[in-house]
């Protein structure tokens, strides 16, 4: 059933298929983490949201989502659409986003994991907006700070191999990339996945500032052979871990004042005229 108010939260995190097995955060519960309300779902203009929990880490108030929203029945645009509108009305100011990605870089090995700096959109989604109402500038478009945090945060529960900086290219899915897909983003890409875009997109239109935190699960095609098997380890046995990066960074972001250009970053549309002459038709 649809609520009718949203609570206000100044975190925002878009979970993936790294935490999805963990409960996130349900089992992090106690000391500065609590459980506020659950299975939240609002009436959007693009359908009801997906079942939303609002938790707190010390003081500060969090929305997440599970799975970037996807569903069935319902297009991942408008999934997308339905949780950032949702992070709008909260007054969400700060996004972390995490998944499991495959590796297009032959150096990246399964179990690595990628702060990326930048992205390449190789989506067909490319038109979803909420209003149209902002210029929005790409540069920086993964906040600066947020990927300091998540660095931060991941060296210090990880011992494995974590890379600072890279691209992440967006495809459609839902299917995996084919060996000549992998081959044209060499050189271009570092890892592989469905969900940075339009992500990044709809968090600089709402204002707020977005990073993500990806764990190496498959070689892209043709790189090496991975197995399902190590795939399902993987997203049984590591989600905790992913959970705690997430949870530190947010406490190492929400005790620091943010110096970072992202809101800046978002112009008032110079085709104003055009798009208020579209909402007065509708």
């Amino acid at each position: 059933m649809s609520e009718n108010k949203i609570p206000s939260a100044s975190f925002g995190v878009v979970g993936g298929s790294g935490t999805l097995s963990s409960n996130f955060p349900a089992n992090f519960t106690g000391d500065d983490v609590k459980i506020l309300e659950d299975n939240l779902r609002f009436a959007t203009p693009y359908g009801e949201s997906p079942a939303m929990r609002l938790f707190s880490v010390g003081e500060t108030r969090v929305l997440t989502v599970k799975m970037h929203g996807w569903r069935s029945g319902v297009t991942r645009a408008d999934a997308s659409r339905q949780v950032f509108w949702v992070f709008r009305e909260a007054g969400v100011e700060n996004i972390i986003s995490e998944g499991g990605v495959g590796t297009v870089n032959t150096l990246l090995d399964i179990r690595d994991f990628l702060i990326p700096d930048d992205y390449l959109d190789m989506s067909m989604r490319k038109d979803v907006m909420l209003d149209g109402r902002y210029l929005l500038v790409m540069r920086d478009a993964l906040c600066p700070e947020i990927r300091q945090a998540l660095i931060e945060s991941t060296k210090k529960h990880f011992d494995g191999r974590i890379f600072t900086r890279g691209v992440y290219a967006n495809t459609d899915g839902r299917h995996f990339e084919s060996p000549a897909e992998i081959a044209m983003l060499k050189g271009h890409a570092d890892i592989v996945g469905q969900s940075i875009c339009p992500e990044v997109y709809l968090a600089r239109e709402i204002g707020a500032c977005y990073a993500g935190v990806y764990y190496t699960v498959n070689y892209g095609e043709g790189i090496k052979k991975w197995s399902h098997e190590t795939m399902s380890d993987i997203f049984y046995d590591d989600a905790d871990g992913i959970g705690r990066i997430i949870l530190d960074a947010i406490r190492i972001l929400a005790n620091k004042e943010k110096n970072c250009e992202c809101r800046s970053l978002r112009k008032e549309t110079l085709l104003k005229d055009v798009y208020n002459s579209e909402s007065a038709k509708g």
